[in-house]
């Protein structure tokens, strides 16, 4: 049964990749800019999460801080750095995107140490659970029931709402929803929001795993986001979905099979490499002649 614990961690990670990679494909959807400062988003999500958990000793008022701050701080972005450069090529954004983070992580370093922040108290983190011979953690089971219902309820958001069937068709056809009368502001602000919320939760599980938030957080989890939305085919939610579960699982067991030579987040990347280079146009996209 090792081998289907490997699967449990592997979905577990998976789930948490579809977090933050999903904000990615929202905006890269929407407005055709990579946001890269979604890492930093992660990671003030991660610190508020144990920040306040610390302050009252209560891990719910720890997250739903975190849920309503990180979506203040996306939209900021959106409208105080993207909004101005949305006139200039791409890059440009993208360029800024980049220095953000490293501003993000530099304050984080100078306000909180480089050594990072611990949790003064984190039952979860040494809970597990025993089903027949498999075991997992408390955290891994929270990243998947977590991601289950935010990705169950993003569903039923878009399909059965007004707001979010607005919102879908601006993503997937901006210049049709604009003349259908979709406020596109409004719906960039709503996008950024979510985003960053489900950013936000992923950080603070991420944190709870680790027992520790520290600047770099959500350096390596934010490149392997970029390579998952470039591997579920560019703006393509379920193409997403696919290919974090995808790398969840292959990091896992890869740990297993060459864990001797290259280490997780290696294997991640070579794993990458080489889907890429096997379907280029991603899970999702069309092939190209």
């Amino acid at each position: 049964m090792y081998y289907v614990d490997l699967a449990v961690t592997g979905i577990s990670f998976g789930c948490m990749y579809a977090m933050m990679a999903v904000g990615l494909t929202l905006v890269y959807g929407l407005l055709r800019i990579l946001h890269v400062a979604h890492a930093a988003v992660f990671a003030l999500g991660a610190y508020v999460v144990v920040l306040v958990a610390n302050a009252t000793g209560s891990l719910i008022l720890g997250f739903l801080a975190s849920i309503l701050i990180t979506p203040l701080f996306g939209v900021a972005i959106y409208r105080l750095l993207y909004q101005p450069l949305l006139k200039y090529r791409p890059d440009v954004p993208m360029i800024a995107s980049v220095g953000l983070l490293v501003l993000m992580q530099d304050a984080f370093r100078i306000v909180f140490g480089e050594q990072g922040v611990t949790f003064r108290s984190n039952p979860l983190a040494f809970t597990t659970f025993n089903l027949g011979s498999v075991t997992f953690n408390a955290v891994q089971l929270a990243l998947v029931i977590s991601a289950v219902v935010i990705f169950v309820g993003l569903h039923v958001f878009t399909t059965r709402t007004r707001m979010g069937i607005g919102w879908r068709a601006t993503v997937s056809r901006p210049q049709i929803a604009t003349s259908f009368g979709i406020d596109s502001i409004k719906v960039r602000y709503l996008n950024f929001a979510i985003g960053s919320a489900l950013a936000a939760i992923a950080g603070g599980l991420v944190a709870l795993l680790n027992n520790l938030v520290d600047p770099s957080i959500g350096a390596v989890v934010s490149y392997k986001a970029l390579a998952i939305i470039v591997l579920g085919g560019l703006g393509s939610v379920r193409g997403t979905l696919i290919a974090s579960l995808v790398l969840g699982l292959v990091e896992a067991y890869g740990t297993v099979f060459i864990g001797d030579w290259l280490d997780r987040d290696a294997i991640a990347f070579l794993a990458l490499i080489a889907l890429l280079m096997i379907r280029p146009q991603g899970f999702t996209g069309a092939r190209t002649a």
